[in-house]
């Protein structure tokens, strides 16, 4: 019995094949030093888990829950945005709760796609953009993502003829895997090409509040007109350390709310209600654990900083999220240099071919081990390879 011909189109997916080969290494007994995925080690903090511990008793807990999350809990959401961005937002009508923000990127082409219809796609990006694209039928049109270019899509250089044919716009500020952030000029270019051409605009902001220096990345919502076009996706996953939870939300148009979560009542049935109410306390808590866990990543994008200099590189610090983007030396392709550190030195770092064609001669690096073990990756590196040649 065959599968789809997306599914036949569709490679493994980038993080399963480096947990694949990490258990391959584990299993001989290799020392690995994994910062390659972007899972926070840090614990959730504990006034989350007892509001969860708390909740989980609750025998109205145990049924099925609202597909759009509990009202509660997008009220917290609206608080937030209130409190963070100054943005004002209907919870009933302009925020729908996600398992994820993973599961809400997804799903969104097929909330709006047709066959053969297209998406604006950032590259190197997240690959679940491409991926929901092309499951959903659509095809994606690539916007590279350049260094001379700050890592900003050139709006200028989408061709008229595909603008016209769009139907959603993935962005990604603070920017996985590069770790820039847009302006608001930026923003405000982009709303208005959104608008010019009828295109939704799907805003991943998982990472808004992992940024350095006293920086304070924006929301697109904050910029006036945007939520005539846009839908920004959040996550409690990084910012509270809470990947393994699975709860996010989208935020924004209201028309887009209200076609993802019609599309979600029919294919999943919402967050389990407890889970809920631990992203209840999240939100409404003490942020003292945010600013903590960012001192924390602060002191390892040190580390990370000179451990690369040592070696060769000369490259800028991450202006927001935890990761490290950098060119590969002379001589390698990202795959085979991913491959040579891991072989040499027992440290996962991820090949920037993951994130698309424009992420080749790159890789990644995440901030996610505690200071001894980031350290000892980049000692083994600088003990295997030496200085590098670019």
């Amino acid at each position: 019995m065959n599968e789809s011909l997306a599914m036949q189109e569709l490679p493994p997916y980038l993080f399963a094949r480096i947990e694949r080969k990490i258990a391959e290494c584990r299993e001989q007994g290799i020392d690995v030093i994994n910062l390659g995925i972007g899972d926070p080690d840090l614990p959730t903090p504990r006034h989350i888990i007892d509001r969860m511990a708390q909740s989980i008793y609750d025998a109205a807990n145990h049924q099925y829950p609202s597909s759009a999350g509990l009202l509660e809990y997008r009220q917290a959401v609206a608080e937030w945005y209130k409190s963070r961005f100054d943005v004002a937002l209907d919870p009933k009508t302009e925020i729908v709760s996600l398992l994820g923000s993973k599961e809400g990127i997804a799903h969104i082409s097929f909330a709006y796609l047709d066959h053969g219809d297209v998406n604006l796609v950032p590259d190197p990006g997240y690959p679940v953009y491409n991926i929901g694209t092309l499951l959903a039928g659509g095809k994606s049109y690539i916007m590279p993502l350049k260094e001379e270019n700050k890592y900003l899509p050139v709006l200028e250089d989408i061709p008229a003829e595909i603008a016209q044919k769009a139907k959603l716009m993935f962005i990604n500020y603070p920017n996985n895997p590069v770790g820039v952030v847009a302006d608001r000029a930026f923003y405000v270019k982009l709303i208005d090409f959104a608008r010019t051409y009828d295109i939704l605009i799907c805003h991943d902001a998982a990472y808004s509040e992992m940024a350095y220096d006293g920086l304070k990345p924006l929301s697109i919502l904050q910029i006036p007109g945007a939520r005539e076009v846009a839908i920004e996706f959040h996550s409690l996953s990084k910012t509270y350390n809470m990947t393994g939870w699975r709860i996010g939300w989208a935020a924004g148009n209201s028309k887009a709310v209200e076609v993802l979560a019609r599309f979600k009542s029919n294919v999943d049935s919402g967050i389990f209600q407890a889970i809920q109410y631990a992203g209840i306390e999240a939100l409404r808590g003490p942020q003292n654990c945010v600013e903590e866990s960012n001192r924390i990543y602060a002191e390892r994008r040190s580390i990370a900083l000179a451990g690369l200099e040592k070696m060769g590189w000369k490259v800028n610090p991450p202006q927001a999220s935890f990761y490290f983007w950098a060119p590969v030396p002379k001589g390698y392709t990202s795959a085979s240099f991913a491959e040579l550190v891991l072989d040499k030195t027992g440290v996962v770092i991820t090949p920037g071919d993951g994130y698309g064609t424009y992420g080749e001669g790159y890789f990644r690096i995440a901030l996610t081990v505690g200071r001894e073990r980031l350290q000892e990756a980049f000692d083994r590196m600088y003990a295997a390879i030496g200085k590098v040649d670019f």
